[in-house]
């Protein structure tokens, strides 16, 4: 298991933190190695041969017949030179072949990592703002990106041109030691200057990292709010939002540039600077008879594979410098432990149902007090209703009940267990539970009404969906149960959700305004299927609809947080308090006396 993320980010802690990731591929990393220190001794004939040839050649003319005489050194040069190249080809198809496969299966694990750890983390981390799902997906795609492009770089890039230049910095100082200082002494200037570079834009880059993520949402959430902007004609100031986070972006962008571009010319310089002191250093050497002629095409080209890794250094350094700042977020979702769903280990193989909830009180991680001292008793195989206007704590009752969140004080028993000891998984098992907007996945009719069951046979979601009544209107489509769902009605779509509960056959059922976008007769059709459900098991239901909660067996009034009321529907009703108020404002609503004196009349 990765430790958890330190944020003082380098280089090394990125490589711990990769480390598990990469560690099952060491067998192509170790081949990879080999191939990448034999394309490094490849490399270094070139230079070898040429000096070899200039000193031959040079020789060869003072012959009275240099043509007779070179025959000979034609055919090893040609025969050395073919021969490795058709050897290199292999090399380095094998280097690049094996080092991409790596970037690649490095990529799919942290992939599902990432994708596997925040499955296990409690809803609470993704309410909190920082954690948006724009946000969100910014910062593992980028992180994966940056990541696997620094795997990339090290056994594609870095790797090989590192191992090139200093095998080639060695047989420089076996030739000659004082032209091998030389070339030592340009490249710590150039690294010296190139983190220079990455000290100044490191505070930048995560500015980038933060104004890209707020770009990314403020579109998403540009996009889902299309209709809202629109109706109240604000076309022109969300335009100038997006414009202001488009403008700091862009003066972010361009500072980075403009320091690049500086520290760029002056690492050029630094290297063009030791190139020429090779050339001066090794004629003065050839002058003064302690080096041949061909030593020097050798030395000029043995520092071009010494410093062919500092011509591309500013583009890995850029790479890497990208890969520790997104890693930072990436790591930082992987790694956070303490959002993991917490969990009991107490299961049972019959759950009556019965809920205690004792003196409960719960705040949201926006600091949002939603429940104060909240205490009722939802009976076993009965229905409870929970009443109150908006913001009255009902929803969130429903979100302790599964779990979704822990409690700030207070206590939740489930038939005299903890619920904080049950097995979270097994407990979700056995509740059923319907919003008032559930989700629809991307995918089919049949597939989403599955997620009910996994195991379901299609006669089994076809009888759920009939139950749900939709059955018909699925038959009517073109590809009947193959349809993709995303593109039902909302209606239609809440019927799919309310198939699922009929597909699980949970003992316990939460419903949370279960009715909310379906028109008056799909409403009495999903009210008598429910009815049905209903029988024998503990159900939960919260409903601006009267006829959905007239005969609850117990029904719970709430007013900011607190229960006021609680007893029947006549009993209520009877008290003359919050529950009477709100079934006479939604009498009045529903223009009751009129629809009642309409039916008098027929």
């Amino acid at each position: 298991m990765p430790k958890p993320f330190n944020r003082t980010i380098t280089l090394y802690h990125v490589y711990q933190q990769l480390l598990p990731y990469i560690r099952s591929y060491r067998k192509m990393m170790y081949f990879t190695l080999l191939l990448t220190f034999l394309g490094a001794l490849m490399a270094q004939v070139n230079p070898l041969v040429l000096k070899y040839t200039v000193d031959e050649v040079t020789a060869l003319t003072q012959l009275p017949d240099p043509m007779q005489e070179g025959v000979h050194v034609l055919i090893v040069i040609s025969a050395i030179l073919f021969s490795k190249e058709i050897l290199n080809i292999f090399i380095q198809f094998g280097q690049k072949f094996y080092g991409e496969k790596i970037r690649i299966s490095t990529s799919s694990t942290l992939a599902q990592a990432v994708i596997d750890k925040i499955l296990t983390y409690r809803v609470a981390f993704y309410s909190d703002e920082n954690h948006e799902s724009g946000k969100l997906q910014i910062r593992i795609d980028r992180g994966i990106e940056s990541l696997t492009k620094l795997v990339q770089n090290f056994f594609i890039d870095i790797l090989p041109m590192f191992s090139n230049a200093i095998i080639a910095l060695v047989i420089m100082y076996m030739q000659n030691v004082y032209v091998g200082l030389v070339s030592t002494i340009v490249v710590p200037i150039y690294f010296y200057v190139s983190s220079l570079q990455a000290k100044k834009l490191s505070g930048v880059r995560r500015t980038l990292r933060t104004q890209r993520e707020r770009k990314t949402s403020g579109l998403l959430n540009l996009i889902n709010s299309v209709m809202v902007i629109k109706s109240f004609v604000r076309e022109r100031f969300e335009g100038k939002k997006q414009y202001d986070l488009q403008m700091q972006l862009m003066e972010s962008q361009l500072f980075t540039r403009r320091t690049n571009f500086i520290y760029d010319g002056l690492k050029t310089f630094i290297e063009q600077f030791g190139v020429v002191l090779i050339i001066l250093l090794t004629v003065y050497l050839v002058l003064g008879q302690q080096m041949t002629i061909g030593a020097i095409m050798l030395h000029i080209l043995l520092f071009n594979n010494v410093s062919a890794p500092i011509r591309q250094l500013h583009r890995i350094y850029d790479d890497m410098n990208d890969a520790m700042i997104y890693a930072e977020g990436y790591f930082d979702i992987l790694n956070a432990d303490d959002e993991t769903e917490p969990t009991g280990t107490f299961t049972t193989t019959q759950v009556e149902g019965r809920f205690d909830l004792q003196n409960v009180t719960f705040t949201y991680p926006n600091g949002s007090r939603a429940l104060r001292n909240v205490s009722m008793t939802i009976a076993a195989g009965q229905t409870t209703a929970l009443v109150g206007l908006s913001g009255a704590g009902k929803s969130t009752v429903i979100n302790l009940l599964c779990k979704f969140y822990g409690l700030d004080s207070g206590k939740i028993l489930l038939d005299g267990v903890d619920l904080s000891d049950y097995d979270t998984t097994a407990l979700r098992d056995d509740i059923g539970l319907v919003l008032q907007k559930n989700h629809i996945f991307q995918g089919s009719i049949e597939d989403n009404i599955r997620y009910g069951n996994i195991k379901a046979s299609f006669e089994q979601i076809q009888e759920a969906a009939r139950k749900a009544y939709l059955h018909e209107q699925i038959l009517e489509l073109p590809n009947q149960y193959a349809h993709d769902a995303t593109q039902l009605s909302g209606g239609q779509q809440q019927r799919i959700a309310i198939a699922r509960l009929f597909l699980k056959d949970p003992p316990i059922i939460f419903l949370d305004e279960p009715t909310a976008s379906l028109d008056a007769i799909a409403t009495e059709q999903i009210k008598n299927s429910l009815d049905a459900i209903k029988k024998g098991r503990t159900v939960v239901i919260i409903s601006h609809s009267l006829s959905q909660i007239l005969d609850s067996d117990c029904i719970y009034v709430m007013k900011s947080g607190e229960v006021v009321e609680h007893g029947t529907h006549d009993e209520l009703v009877a008290m003359q308090g919050t529950y009477r108020e709100i079934f006479d404002a939604s009498a009045r609503s529903l223009n009751l006396n009129k629809l009642i004196s309409s039916l008098g009349e027929q």
